[in-house]
This record gives C-alpha cells, structure tokens and sequence, in this order.
C-alpha cells in the first residue's frame, strides 16, 4: 500500500504545519521537565532553525547531524534541516570521539547541531573533519563553535517549506552495528507518513488526546517516531527526557506524566518490573516492546501487573519503524505479531524460493517506506536492498493464522546434528529459571568439531554462579526442548555486549569465545 501525495512534498509540513492548520497552536505538544511547549512554539522554533541554517549556507541535501538528548532543540533541529531541504541525521549523544569522526566522515556533514556536554568529543575530531563547516551549541559554545540559542534568536520566525519531491532525501538512520560498523539508511520524504498512515492509524489507534513517553532515545529510529512524528502527526502529545533509561526514573516520569503510549525494549522491561509495584502505571493503553525478541514470561508478567497487553514489533532502520506487530487484542505471546499495513512480507529460502507456512526462513519485506540504500555502501545496498524487497537478515516461521516468529538473526542459527536450532528459543527457555536475568547463545565446536550451543548468562543479584546451578540450567532446557538443543557450555557472566538500542551482539560473543 501507498499514502497518496502530491510530487511536491515536503514532511515538514505534516508534522509541523498541519497542527497550525488544524487549529492546534495553543494546545501542547511536548512537554519536557517542567516545560510545556506548544505547537505554535514548535512551529515557530523549526522556522528559526531552519533559517539559522540557511544563514550559514546548509542547503538542499547539506546532511545535518543531530547531536541531541531527547529534547524541544533535536524536535526543532530535526524538522528544521527537513524543512528547508537539507537532511537531518539523527545521532547518538553519548557517544565518543572516535565515533563521531566516523559518522561525520561517512556522512559529509557540512553542520552538526550538539549539546554542550557533547561538545568536548566533536572538539577532538574537528580537524579530522574536512567537510564539517559549523558547530551549533545547545548550551554553551566555547572556541570555533556556534551558539544554538543566540543564532535562532536572531533568526526569523517565517519559513516557507523548500518544494522537494516526496521522493527527495529527508533524513537518515544509521544502523546500530549489530553486524560490523554502521550504515546510513537513507530515507526520503513520504516514509514518514506512510508508517503514521498504515501502521499507526490502523494498528496503535493513536488521537490527539494521547500522550507518548518513550525509554527508547530519538537517535534511534524506533524512538523517533515514538516520540516525534507519531505524535505530531495526529497532534497528541510527547514525553521529551533527556537522561539515559533507568529503570526507576522512567518509572518516575510515567508516574509523573501519566502517558497513555509508552515504549520500551524487553530487556527494560524485564528491570521496571523489579520496581514497578511502587509505581501508578495506570495511565498506560498502549505499550510496545522492541529491540529484541520479547520472552512470553515477560508478556505475561507485564499483563498481570498493568493489565495492558506488551505488544511485541519488530521493525529495522531500514524500513523506518514496524513491519511486524502484535495488535492490541489479539496479541500472542512469544510472536511478533503480523504484517502491518504498510508492509508486505515473505519468508524464503537460501535460493529465494518461498518456504510453506511452519517452515523456517530468511524474511523479506516490502514497502513504501523501506530506505532504497544505505549511503555510500554499494555493496551492502545489494545484499540487502533486493528491488523492491529487504532483506531483514532475520530468520523467521508463520503459523497458520498470519502470526510470525522469530528464529534468530540469519547468521546465528546453527545446525546441529543436522537440525536448524534457534538461539532464541534456547534464550528464553532459560529465562524461564528463576535465577536467569539475561542470557546469549552462540554455536561452539566441541571436540570433534560440531557445532553445539554455548549459552552465556546473567545472573540475577540473589544467585550465585556455581557448577551446580551450571548443570541446573543445562538439565532445565533439556526438560523444556529437544535434547540436541541444550547448551554443552553455560558460561557466568557479569554483562552481555549489546549494542545502544539493547540488541545484544552474540558476533562479539563468537569473536571472543575461548
């Protein structure tokens, strides 16, 4: 399915125009601390920022990087760049130097808008970026770097939208590097609209009147339209919080806001119920769960203590946001739901014929929203960018009633004893043991060089790793699986490396294996 627009497009205007139009302009649009923020302010601070960039010469396709904590500057940054045809770069606040100069580079940036706590990291790389003309400070700037605030100030309120195409280049993603270093996913002007129109409208039922609060940051694509474009489109509200996720305050701000969205990724969710009992979560009708697979446990556990349904989706920076959704009332547990609206699925083999329904596979996806390639990686753009069809790089089975789920990434399956085995399935069967608060599995050779599942795991804080409890876990997979599926090796371990979205990265975990 397609969103029907006019060749002269610019998203700008949905998102941020429209609320004028429709009359929204004294009602609030993001609240942030002890802010309100309304639209008419929003509009008038995406003018500013979008004429403060044209004073200093961005242009139409000049790539802005959006250096940001979730906050009113990276909305008016975001739809600021979009708006006078440059292209906003949603990036990580937190990072360091050496990443920076990285995604600089790659991305020929010719302006970065950053806070000021992250300004001492793109000082030490300033030299090393040829194409970087301007730094724009939120906060206070210091040597060749701008001031933010003092530029939109003197800039004017009065913008006309440039006339890009709804095919122009709106903005990029850039992967989180689950599987080596990350790619910009380019994406153009009607992507956001075509996943408000037939994801949001149709599977979430989002209006004016609700209020969204997401743990997962805006520099992600998954976050950025749970807190941004999601809300502006339909004129509800956001909740904009600058800190990194912990458990307890994002507690905290539900209770303190009363969102009626709030979204999240499992591995949260599993910690917010360690506390949440403290907390007023009644406000909640819609909760979604990405990142990574949910566990049913989990599913289970968040019902019987909100009495709301944790929807599992799944989505990729590639295709924007959600291609796989449970809905709200029909969720099943363990799945990832069914195709959403703006999406077409298929589940093939290595040879790309179609699989039958039971049967695993590679899932592809098609889409109006799908980035049509990753900036500068030709190579990767035709692995994964087949026509019109993505390669999600996950594995995948669908059951009789339209339901997917997941099997792993298409690189961490192994077959043992001729079987395909999931590492997911091993996961969450030992998270079903009480001691288990995290675990990964990777494929190992054993003496005779086969492949057999080694699982790391994290204990919760109550519990003690011992050879004991090792052959616990091992002997409770063993009663819950197949016997060729257990782990020959349980290793203790004191964290799992993940990427910043949560995913963890079982290709670092077979790099390192002893």
């Amino acid at each position: 399915m397609k969103v029907d627009l006019p060749d002269t497009y610019n998203a700008a205007t949905t998102f941020v125009d429209e609320n004028i139009r429709q009359g929204r302009g004294g009602k609030v649009a993001i609240h942030y601390l002890e802010q309100k923020i309304t639209y008419r302010e929003v509009f008038e601070k995406v003018n500013r920022t979008g004429n403060a960039l044209k004073d200093l010469g961005i242009g139409i396709e000049d790539r802005v990087l959006v250096i940001l904590p979730d906050s009113p500057e990276f909305a008016y940054s975001f739809f600021g760049a979009i708006k006078i045809g440059a292209v906003a770069v949603p990036t990580n606040p937190w990072m360091f130097a050496k990443d920076y100069e990285y995604l600089i580079n790659d991305s020929r940036a010719r302006a970065a808008i950053v806070h000021e706590s992250t300004l001492p990291e793109i000082e030490r790389i300033w030299d090393n970026a040829p194409f970087l003309r301007h730094i724009l400070v939120v906060g206070a700037p210091r040597g060749k770097a701008l001031s933010y605030d003092s530029l939109i100030a003197k800039a004017s309120d009065k913008l006309e939208a440039e006339k890009t195409t709804k095919d122009d280049v709106c903005f990029w993603c850039y992967t989180s590097g689950s599987t080596g270093n990350p790619k910009g996913a380019v994406h153009l002007q009607h992507d956001m609209i075509t996943i408000t129109e037939l994801f949001v409208t149709p599977v979430l039922g989002m209006t004016e009147n609700d209020l969204c609060f997401s743990a997962s940051k805006m520099f992600f694509s998954y976050g950025l339209g749970n807190s941004l474009y999601f809300p502006f489109r339909f004129g509800a509200a956001t909740v904009l919080w600058p800190e990194k996720p912990d458990p307890e305050k994002v507690l905290q701000v539900i209770e303190k806001y009363q969102p009626t969205f709030f979204y999240s990724v499992p591995t949260l969710f599993a910690r917010y119920l360690r506390v949440a009992k403290t907390y007023d979560l009644s406000s909640l009708r819609i909760c979604l769960s990405s990142g990574e697979p949910l566990p049913p446990a989990l599913f289970h556990q968040w019902k019987a203590r909100t009495g709301v349904e944790l929807l599992d989706v799944v989505g990729s920076t590639e295709a924007t946001h959600d291609f796989l959704a449970n809905r709200p009332g029909r969720a099943k547990a363990g799945s990832s739901g069914e195709v959403t609206p703006a999406f077409e699925a298929k589940i093939v083999d290595d040879d790309g014929r179609e699989v039958p329904i039971g049967e695993v596979g590679n899932l592809m996806v098609r889409g109006d929203a799908t980035a049509p390639y990753y900036w500068n990686k030709h190579e990767q753009t035709k692995r994964m960018m087949q026509g019109e069809w993505l390669k999600t790089g996950d594995t995948y089975y669908r059951d009789a009633e339209g339901y997917y789920w997941y099997c792993g990434r298409s690189d961490d399956m192994m077959k043992v004893g001729g079987m395909w085995v999931s590492p997911i399935e091993i996961e969450n069967t030992l998270l079903e043991h009480p001691a288990v608060l995290e675990s990964a599995v990777i494929g190992d050779t054993d003496a005779d060089g086969l492949i057999k599942p080694k699982a790391y795991v994290l204990l919760k804080s109550e519990f003690q790793a011992s050879d004991q409890l090792r052959t616990e876990l091992q002997n409770h997979v063993k009663s819950k699986l197949a016997p060729y599926k257990y782990p020959r090796w349980v290793e203790f371990v004191d964290e799992l490396p993940k990427t910043v979205t949560g995913k963890i990265q079982r290709f670092r975990l077979r790099a390192n294996k002893n």
